[in-house]
């Protein structure tokens, strides 16, 4: 039985706001047998599915999981749009703040990764990578959850257990990439061949990312003020 669809089944009637007793009417089932499916008692047919997935206007892999988009599409690079793209979606009405922040940290990134692409080591890239999706992760989740009306059927890893369970997968990252970067790496993954060109200092940041520097040097700044590491312990 696939474990993906009665979540997502759920979650798109919640979505939409309708009862289980309307959504099984106008799938043509009787609401016992819908709340069998949701609550994954029973599987569906694949003629259930295709009904499922023309009501709810989606692709058939969204309904089985096999794709987050709701077209079914898998994002390759060139899908993928630049973080600054037009678009109402980047539009921010809150004021500068948010706009300032996302500035700093979106530069900052763009210097992080260029660093990576550098170093030239795959799981490197990939270990800090899967550090920085989790942050993002478990912050969008927890901003998510501030509306009880937003649905938990959206996420696979219960929410009492989501954050602890991303913790811990963060942790075994930064391990990862740590061993890394030391020069001894864990797992049998391979080292930095040539670390010469991650050699970095203030002056090289402003030549080499004239547009990016000051956004990662603020990003520290304010980071470290964030941390306040007491003063009378530095060395």
């Amino acid at each position: 039985m696939n474990a993906d669809f009665p979540r997502v089944l759920t979650l798109l009637r919640k979505e939409r706001g309708i009862s289980q007793k309307l959504a099984a009417s106008k799938l043509g089932i009787s609401q016992a047998l819908l709340s069998h499916y949701e609550k994954g008692i029973r599987e569906c047919g694949l003629d259930f599915l295709i009904r499922c997935a023309d009501f709810y206007e989606v692709s058939c892999d969204y309904m089985l999981g096999r794709s987050p988009d709701r077209t079914g599409s898998k994002l390759t690079v060139e899908d993928i749009p630049e973080p600054d793209t037009i678009g109402k979606e980047n539009v921010f009405k809150a004021g500068v703040l948010p706009v300032l922040n996302k500035k700093l940290i979106a530069n900052s990134l763009n210097i992080l990764f260029d660093l990576l692409s550098r170093s030239k080591c795959k799981p490197l890239i990939n270990e800090v990578s899967s550090f920085l999706m989790l942050s993002v992760y478990r912050m969008f989740r927890l901003v998510y959850g501030a509306n009880p009306r937003n649905q938990n059927a959206l996420f696979t890893i219960p929410e009492t257990v989501s954050q602890c369970y991303a913790d811990a997968a963060m942790q075994v990252s930064f391990a990862n990439a740590q061993s890394i970067t030391e020069g001894d790496p864990v797992a049998d993954m391979e080292r930095i061949e040539n670390v010469d060109p991650l050699y970095v200092t203030t002056e090289s940041l402003s030549q080499d990312y004239p547009l990016f520097a000051s956004s990662l040097l603020n990003l520290v700044q304010n980071s470290e003020a964030r941390i306040a590491y007491p003063t009378h312990l530095k060395r």
